[in-house]
C-alpha cells in the first residue's frame, strides 16, 4: 500500500474561502469588559479565527465579524470572560465555501 505524500495545509487559505455577513447592530458574542486577564488569555489561545487578542499595550482586543461559530469561546468563557454567546441571526454569520 503507497502512501500519500504529505501537504501542507494554509488555514488562511481556507478560511480565506468562506463568506461572511456581519450582523453590525446585533454582536452575536459579548466578552466582559475588561475580563479578567486570566480568562482572556484562554480566550486568545483556543479561539481558532484569533478573534481574541491582547494589544501592544496589553489591552483586550476582541472582533466578532470572523467568527467562525465553532462554540469553542463559549464553552471555555461563558460566565468568566464572555457575557454572551448565541448564534447570529438567520442568514447572519459565516456561510462555509470549499475551493
Amino acid at each position: 500500500m503507497s502512501e500519500l505524500p504529505p501537504t501542507a495545509v494554509n488555514i488562511d487559505e481556507y478560511l480565506g474561502l468562506n463568506k461572511y455577513e456581519v450582523d453590525e447592530g446585533h454582536p452575536h458574542i459579548e466578552p466582559m469588559h475588561p475580563a479578567p486577564a486570566a480568562e482572556f488569555a484562554k480566550l486568545v489561545r483556543v479561539c481558532p479565527a484569533g478573534l481574541y487578542k491582547l494589544g501592544p499595550d496589553g489591552g483586550q482586543l476582541f472582533d466578532y465579524a470572523g467568527c467562525l461559530e465553532c462554540g469553542t469561546c463559549r464553552v471555555i468563557g461563558l460566565g468568566t470572560a464572555l457575557t454572551s454567546w448565541e448564534y447570529p441571526q438567520p442568514t447572519m454569520g459565516v456561510e462555509y465555501r470549499y475551493g
